[in-house]
């Protein structure tokens, strides 16, 4: 099934341009689509008919062209298609691709690329073969040029070089100058950034302002003299906590909170001639507000409870807003809607794609944890629901911990809710403890107490619906991916006996041996606040293998072979417990995949491999 992805209003008002994925089953490949939509209608256009991708729509000023990213050749570039029509024209062809791109001044698009292979690197390689030196040796992304004209694959000019990587680029409004983000490297366990201005003309580099942290989605005031961003600010531990918006002078100067007293992480949108437009989640909700720059406090604008959005933008003249979103039980769509007011006009029909499913009902259901925290999640039940039957009920666990589970409608991935429903079953989706959208006290819950506290969520919230009569607390089921994947392990050996089987996909078993193979190390140090050297009994406390002799459940284990954020050892070591204390388990690695499955045949046979893992222990 197709879904909508990355949204863009033209600055006219006139069109939306946005992107629907596909699966190409031939090439084993999830691709995507550009299309263009007109205002007012429900009408269409495909832009793009290549066989592999194209994404990241950006109009230009007049709304005549728009500059997309696509793979067709090989590498990802940099394309440009006129709006009037006609076909698609490769607009860059460097070496090692384009990460990102944005628009500037007078016909030039600003692009960030990897650095290409040094020569003494391939000299090494000739004579060594292939080898990597850890913490030492990194692909540098820097910031590159290229005039639009009527010529394709011009030749692009390099603006930054040096011994950092900038991690993020935002043109000012008359686009002569940039905000550059950089870090040292591109390390994910390396903290801190710099802001940084660079001009065009000269390549100079001006430091604005450094964080022990990170600096995010950085805008331009329209006057093109501050700077926006979202920060976590310098605390120490800032995986957790709340960001906020911080506006700073160009020139130099103090910078100053404008997001007030909002409790959730602030989503930037963009800064206008109205003030600072940006989102937050208010549970399973999104809460809409606009800053005036010169205060810290934001007004919230009125939207309906119930709604979601992301991929936010709007007009130059600022009547128009478009966006991808949703309401409850209801399928993501791309809507425009007038500034004013809620009015939202769908610009795409993707529900005709659902017409001959029935798909499951969902509704926001909340209970009390055992140390007396609210737990809300999103309950799956069938059209035809009968609350005097009992059913099976499986608990799908969303990563993180700072994900959420929200109520609309989208294909399932990796855990096929839609037909344990059809089967009787009932799914609930909990937004344990760490979840965004409940503010920051709520976030931090689980910090030092991993599992632990997540399974007092997730518990809780079965018994509470065994407490309506419902459910049949001898049928339950558990599964989850990466941090799910992790509270699935912990249930199968803190909590087995609540348990009929579980699922364990890219999951943590033991936080030491996670701790020295990730790719974030900072992640466990500031959730365990320590490291194993320095306090081992709250990795022992957190850890599935801990309790691996208290296993009783069925256990599927699911994990990619090349996963960097939780190594693979995590699943030989569950594995291997399991079988010694007589539990059963299966393992299954998806050669040459990372942290997830994502191609469309082995993402089809993790989804097979739970439904008849489900349908055995649990459906009988």
């Amino acid at each position: 099934m197709q879904k909508p992805m990355d949204a863009v209003i033209s600055p006219d008002g006139k069109y939306v341009a946005y992107v629907l994925s596909r699966t190409n089953w031939e090439d084993n490949a999830n691709e995507s689509d550009l299309y263009l939509a007109e205002v007012g209608t429900t009408k269409s256009l495909k832009l793009t008919a290549s066989r592999k991708s194209s994404s990241a729509p950006a109009w230009s000023a007049d709304s005549k062209h728009i500059a997309f990213l696509s793979n067709r050749e090989g590498k990802q570039q940099v394309y440009l298609i006129p709006v009037a029509g006609g076909e698609a024209m490769q607009l860059t062809d460097h070496e090692t691709g384009v990460n990102s791109f944005e628009w500037g001044d007078a016909g030039k698009i600003y692009f960030l690329a990897g650095d290409a292979e040094s020569s003494a690197a391939k000299d090494r390689k000739k004579q060594y073969g292939e080898l990597t030196v850890i913490d030492e040796e990194y692909t540098m992304s820097h910031v590159w040029r290229v005039k639009v004209g009527d010529t394709p694959k011009q030749k692009a000019e390099r603006l930054t070089e040096g011994d950092f990587t900038v991690m993020s680029i935002a043109v000012d409004k008359t686009g002569s100058q940039l905000a550059v983000v950089t870090k040292k490297n591109p390390d994910l366990s390396t903290l801190g950034a710099k802001l940084q201005i660079l001009d065009p003309a000269t390549k100079a580099l001006r430091v604005l302002a450094e964080t022990r942290n990170q600096f995010s989605r950085v805008v331009w005031s329209p006057d093109s003299k501050e700077l926006a961003y979202t920060t976590p600010g310098e605390v120490e531990f800032s995986y957790y906590v709340n960001g906020f918006i911080e506006v700073r002078p160009v020139s130099g100067g103090a910078a100053r909170k404008v997001s007030g007293a909002v409790d959730e992480q602030p989503i930037l949108v963009d800064w206008t001639l109205r003030g600072i437009y940006f989102l937050a989640r208010n549970k399973t909700s999104m809460n809409a507000y606009i800053a005036n720059p010169s205060t810290d406090s934001p007004r919230e604008l009125n939207l309906p409870s119930g709604w979601t959005m992301n991929s936010v933008s709007l007009t130059q003249s600022l009547d128009k807003v478009a966006f991808i979103g949703a309401s409850t039980s209801q399928n993501l769509e791309v809507y425009v809607t007038p500034s004013t007011s809620w009015a939202p006009q769908a610009v795409t029909n993707l529900k005709a794609q659902w017409a001959k499913f029935q798909p499951a009902r969902r509704e926001v259901v909340s209970w009390k944890s055992k140390d007396g925290a609210t737990v809300e999640g999103i309950l799956f039940t069938p059209q035809n629901f009968d609350r005097t039957k009992k059913h099976p009920l499986l608990v799908i666990i969303h990563g993180g911990p700072s994900g959420i589970d929200l109520p609309y409608v989208t294909p399932d991935s990796y855990y096929p809710a839609e037909q344990f429903v059809a089967k009787g079953g009932l799914v609930l989706r909990p937004n344990y403890r760490g979840s965004i959208g409940y503010g920051a006290k709520f976030r931090a819950l689980n910090v030092g107490n991993l599992g632990v506290g997540d399974a007092w969520d997730v518990i809780s919230g079965i018994d509470h619906l065994i407490g309506q009569g419902f459910v049949d607390g001898a049928r339950v089921g558990s599964m989850g991916w990466s941090q799910g994947g992790y509270i699935s392990a912990f249930l199968a050996t803190a909590h087995a006996d609540r348990f009929k089987a579980l699922s364990v996909g890219a999951g943590i078993s033991n936080w030491v041996t996670y701790y020295v193979n990730t790719d974030i190390h900072p992640f466990t140090r500031q959730y365990l606040k320590a490291t194993p050297w320095d306090d081992m009994e709250v990795y022992k406390k957190t850890s599935p293998m801990t309790y691996i002799k208290q296993a009783k459940s069925p256990v599927l284990i699911q994990h990619g072979d090349n996963d960097k954020r939780v190594p693979p050892p995590n699943a030989f070591e569950l594995y291997q417990g399991l079988k010694d204390v007589g539990v059963p388990a299966r393992l299954v690695l998806y050669k040459g995949f990372g942290h997830g499955i994502n191609k469309p045949k082995e993402a089809m046979h993790v989804m097979d491999e739970n439904l008849n893992w489900f349908s055995r222990h649990v459906f009988n």
